[in-house]
């Protein structure tokens, strides 16, 4: 019989709890508390536990971060937050078995588990096309506070997961534009990761370095208003540069993975802008890799829409360990 796990999906902004009921369960009391009202990770999981889940004892966790975590160590890169371990966190919470991973290395895993409805093609392929290879790796890509990427290549053994931080690598400019707004972004920073400007405050970065580029003055949007008001040209400009990027970026990516099952869409900032990323350049400068296009042509990229990919991915780590423990009584 198994017992409660508890799942989170801990990003710069929010931080998103549930409940999971064993392997077959699906995420339940769900919750989103903002990440910056706590001191920690523990602190959030425990302010969850308190409020939410009074009583419920998870017997294992999965707690899914955006940043980096290696050697034994996590780090939440747009919180704020202390570097940590999972077992400072499991002592804390007095969980016995707690494993913390990338957010995108979750979702990642998620994806083998995602079904029609959870996902929308951007592009001529779809996700059923003949020239698909199912046997082949999948990866994921997502703009939110952060961008992240990762991979999941199958195994005789099952699925295994590859996180990263190709959100750090250097912006995939290609157009005499958007080398200029690279060229602004390098002068600001001193370097040009692809995530300072295919973000949240990336967006906002672009409008402001376009503004910069045309010799006016820039008026200070948030990323919500650039995505309500693709209608205003700068604006309009702004998504589609972004957009375009992208596609670029996630054609890099799936040549490095050898992506072949397909490229999936995730992060907060993409199902606000559903419509303009599919008028966008963004599947065009996917293929755009001569002399490589007819590999890139038959790999699917989707746009996934279920709420909550991240919280499966945990639950599917937890149900893949070995290592997690049954309890009989689930509170």
């Amino acid at each position: 019989m198994s017992g409660v796990w508890l799942v989170a999906d801990v990003g710069g902004t929010n931080a998103r709890f549930a409940l999971v009921d064993g392997p077959d369960g699906a995420p339940y009391r769900v919750e989103s508390l903002p990440t910056r009202e706590h001191a920690g990770l523990a602190e959030a999981a425990a302010a969850y536990l308190d409020r939410h889940a009074p009583g419920v004892r998870p017997s294992a966790a999965c707690l899914a971060v955006a940043g980096p975590v290696a050697n034994g160590t996590y780090h939440l890169t747009n919180a704020g937050w202390p570097k940590g371990t999972p077992q400072e966190v499991g002592d804390r919470l007095g969980i016995p078995h707690l494993e913390i991973i990338n957010d995108f290395e979750a979702l990642a895993l998620a994806l083998p588990r995602l079904g029609p409805d959870d996902v929308v093609p951007v592009g001529p392929v779809g996700l059923s096309a003949a020239g698909r290879d199912e046997a082949a790796p999948l990866a994921v890509v997502g703009p939110g506070t952060g961008l992240g990427v990762a991979g999941l290549v199958p195994t005789p053994a099952g699925w295994v997961p590859l996180p990263g931080e190709g959100g750090q690598v250097d912006v995939p400019a290609a157009t005499d534009r958007e080398l200029e707004v690279v060229r602004l972004l390098r002068a600001e920073y001193g370097a040009s990761r692809a995530e300072s400007l295919l973000s949240g405050s990336g967006l906002a970065a672009i409008h402001r370095y376009l503004a910069l580029l045309d010799g006016v003055p820039a008026e200070p949007l948030d990323p919500a208003r650039i995505c309500a008001h693709d209608g205003d040209p700068r604006c309009a400009e702004t998504l589609g540069m972004f957009c375009a990027l992208l596609g670029s970026l996630a054609g890099n990516v799936a040549l490095t993975l050898g992506a072949r099952g397909g490229v999936y869409l995730g992060g907060g900032i993409l199902p606000r802008i559903a419509g303009a990323l599919a008028a966008s350049d963004f599947r065009a400068r996917f293929e755009a890799k001569p002399p490589v296009e007819d590999y890139l042509r038959p790999i699917p990229t989707a746009l996934i829409v279920h709420p909550l990919p991240a919280l499966a991915g945990a639950a599917a780590r937890l149900a893949q360990s070995p290592a997690v423990p049954e309890i009989l009584e689930t509170s």
